[in-house]
């Protein structure tokens, strides 16, 4: 019976939302698994891309050491500085069109070190 009791966590709560199963917290405010830094050569960047997209161009910005709230909000400010639409997604922001130009400047304004990538 022990067994049994373990299988019977709570997944998802209708007033909550989807539930950690570890801490058994709202997945907003879980405790036990903090998100780790993202680590890399703190080197930005910037590159265009079609590939899988019907052909409309889409810019994307990597590397970018933030968490996930960080990123959220530079992606908002980069969609601003562009006028167009986008999303983050795995720790790459994407913001529609060709605006590598407009997006290198921006982060260089707000200090950080970029680079072209992909020709």
């Amino acid at each position: 019976m022990k067994g049994l009791a373990n299988l019977a966590r709570l997944v998802y709560s209708t007033e909550h939302g989807r539930m950690c199963p570890d801490c058994r917290q709202p997945q907003a405010q879980c405790v036990c698994k903090a998100a780790p830094m993202p680590v890399g050569d703190g080197i930005v960047r910037v590159s265009r891309e079609t590939k899988g997209r019907g052909g409309k161009a889409v810019t994307l910005v990597k590397g970018v050491l933030l968490d996930s709230a960080g990123l959220a909000q530079l992606g908002k400010q980069l969609k601003a500085a562009c006028g167009s639409g986008g999303t983050v997604k795995d720790g790459v922001i994407e913001v529609q069109g060709d605006h590598v130009e407009r997006v290198i400047e921006t982060l260089k304004k707000l200090g950080h070190t970029v680079k072209r990538a992909g020709g």
